[in-house]
């Protein structure tokens, strides 16, 4: 048989760091457009992603890039690049 060597397509996205509190995490907040289905107006949506920051490095109103990794906690599927 033939061993498949593709790699699954990561989820990036951008955002601002909203918290630096704990250990080696941040919270990134990432905002997004959607136009709504019936009447075509575009609205804001923002949601907040856990992110492993390793070295620390990233502060409250950095802008950041998160890429999707295997689950390391409950809350935290994402680590910045």
């Amino acid at each position: 048989m033939h061993a498949k060597t593709e790699k699954k397509n990561k989820k990036t996205l951008s955002g601002v760091v909203v918290s630096d509190k704990m250990s080696k995490t941040v919270v990134v907040t990432v905002s997004r457009f959607i136009k709504h289905p019936k009447y075509g107006k575009f609205y804001k949506v923002t949601k907040k992603y856990k992110a492993h920051d390793e070295g620390n490095k990233y502060k409250i109103g950095d802008t950041v890039e998160i890429v999707e990794t295997k689950p390391m906690s409950k809350d935290k599927h994402f680590q910045t690049l």
